[in-house]
């Protein structure tokens, strides 16, 4: 089983006559990493730094082979394996609401805002679970959200692997075709790492690190 079941990914079908906006999430629409910050505050000081004293071996791997699928999945297996898949949705809920207020980039919201007044489609494109950002994306009225796809196992337990492939670079692209079609044209996107380079690459409007505050 994969994180699909999750609630409202896609809000409402994409209407031909609606420009589609796809924005990058940690580090566009957010000021840091969303997914660390959350394993880090579900886990505690304690439970954080023991985690990552366990995780040394893949974090050394990580400077040869410089895979960030890896790593994340790594990450995943150390402090979210067996976890019920409604706990971490209301872990995920809770995280949301406690960062809420500093964590959303101030220009980021109102471009993003911005381009809701217009009538496009706002699509979330990002790297990190879709279980995890999901209620950002909710509180962000996002017509949709397109991330990294957790595995769930008989019991609906993380099963400590990804269920499709990490949601970066070229896969950004593949992700948001699947969804609504080859012939999909972006009339913006709005990425800060390599990760976007395909998706910037497909939008008329590109907007690399565009965001500050």
């Amino acid at each position: 089983m994969s994180d699909m079941g999750s609630p409202a990914l896609i809000h409402q079908p994409h209407r031909k006559d609606r420009a589609i906006v796809a924005f990058d999430f940690d580090g566009t629409l957010t000021v840091s990493d969303s997914f660390t910050q959350f394993l880090r505050w579900r886990a505690g000081a304690g439970g954080w730094f023991m985690g990552l004293a366990r995780m040394a071996p893949d974090l050394a791997a990580y400077a040869g082979h410089r895979d960030r699928g890896r790593l994340k999945a790594a990450s995943v297996r150390e402090f979210l394996k067996s976890v019920p898949r409604t706990q971490l949705e209301a872990d995920a809920e809770a995280f949301a609401g406690q960062v809420w207020p500093g964590f959303i980039r101030h220009d980021a919201l109102a471009c993003w805002k911005d381009w809701g007044a217009k009538g496009a489609y706002r699509v979330i494109v990002t790297a990190s679970p879709e279980t995890t950002v999901a209620p950002f994306a909710r509180r962000l009225e996002a017509d949709a959200l397109l991330g990294t796809p957790l595995a769930f196992d008989a019991d609906d337990r993380v099963t400590g692997a990804f269920a499709g492939p990490n949601c970066r670079g070229e896969e950004k692209v593949r992700r948001l075709r699947a969804a609504f079609g080859e012939d999909m044209q972006l009339a913006a996107a709005y990425g800060d790492t390599t990760g976007d380079t395909e998706m910037l690459a497909i939008a008329d409007e590109a907007g690399f690190r565009r965001f500050k505050g």
